[in-house]
């Protein structure tokens, strides 16, 4: 097989599906010089919102997706990311976030470029999840004994997509589902503002998943107090309770602020995450030098994340736009080129 590769491993994708990528396997120890090979067959991709290149039709002799970045620290992919799952090795992830469309039935875009993604099902949730459980049943191969999953989704989808995880993941595997709060404008005469998104994780093996637990906010301050060390308190009847310095620990209900439209971190990518939001999962569920995926990357949010946490990332969108931008805040070097 015509498999190129430079001496630090770099994986190159030809055209031809005959060929490979070559990866190290996430789950050995960095530096021990022992790539995996992994060989793909063409499958046809389900076509929604990847482009023309990447269509049953065009696929025939042509690779579905193409490796456009990859070195120790990541690996970034553009198109279809079924068959780029499908490519990875099982449990060669420790984290993977994921933040598939929405179903709003329209398409996704920025007044500014058109950058942007269908997310139009037909109005069927059938449809929908015919689109997702595939790739939720990736996910679930691709996570380690300790990896975790996170499915960020809203009010339109959250509540069936949690009965097919339930049937993917097993419902003891379930931890929780998180509420993203935000404040942003508009609301309804019709019904409660809708200000919040729904984030359902799962382990892959419940107790045997990594967890940290984060803190965040402050104490109620009435009879606390602080004492020499700076450590706060209250007085009890049987002596000083101490609490954690580092505030409370977080529940399942997040009060994270959504990007304002004059945000330094704004991309012009429709639906971009702020960074405090992928930062607390990727604190809260992994280690440093863990493997954090996301195969719906859109602007970037997570290997960005990933990164400044000093973490491997893989990450993969079937928009040019995405994997552009992607790319611009990252500083990537790009060994193929991308489609305009």
């Amino acid at each position: 097989m015509g498999v190129e590769t430079s001496s630090d491993e770099t994986a190159v994708v030809g055209a031809d599906l005959n060929h490979a990528i070559v990866v190290p396997h996430p789950s050995r120890s960095a530096g021990s010089g022992n790539p995996l090979t992994i060989v793909r067959s063409c499958e046809n991709p389900i076509s929604h919102g990847c482009p023309p290149e990447s269509t049953p039709v065009a696929c025939a002799g042509h690779a579905p997706f193409t490796i456009v970045h990859h070195d120790a620290s990541g690996t970034l992919a553009i198109g279809d990311n079924l068959p780029f799952m499908q490519s990875l090795p099982d449990g060669s992830c420790d984290l993977i976030y994921a933040d598939p469309p929405f179903m709003t039935e329209r398409r996704r875009t920025t007044g500014r470029d058109a950058a942007g993604f269908d997310d139009r099902f037909g109005a069927s949730i059938a449809a929908y999840l015919a689109f997702l459980r595939p790739r939720s049943e990736q996910m679930h191969r691709l996570l380690s004994e300790r990896g975790s999953l996170y499915l960020h989704l809203d009010w339109r989808t959250v509540h069936d997509a949690k009965v097919m995880l339930d049937g993917v993941f097993g419902r003891r595997n379930f931890l929780n589902d998180i509420i993203w709060h935000y404040r942003t404008g508009g609301g309804s005469r019709k019904w409660f503002a809708r200000k919040h998104d729904t984030i359902l994780l799962y382990a892959r093996h419940a107790g045997r998943h990594t967890f940290h637990v984060q803190r965040a906010g402050h104490y109620r301050t009435d009879g606390l107090l602080i004492d020499a060390a700076g450590r706060p308190f209250k007085k009890t009847r049987n002596g000083p309770l101490y609490f954690h310095p580092g505030g409370p620990a977080l529940t399942d209900v997040w009060d994270l602020p959504f990007l304002s439209t004059v945000s330094r971190e704004r991309t012009g990518y429709p639906t971009q995450k702020p960074l405090a939001l992928l930062e607390r999962v990727i604190e809260s569920s992994s280690n440093q030098n863990d493997v954090v995926a996301d195969f719906f990357c859109g602007s970037g949010t997570t290997p960005v994340a990933a990164h400044r946490l000093r973490r491997r990332w893989i990450a993969c969108d079937a928009q040019p736009a995405a994997v552009r931008i992607t790319a611009g805040r990252m500083n990537l070097s790009l060994i193929s080129r991308l489609p305009s």
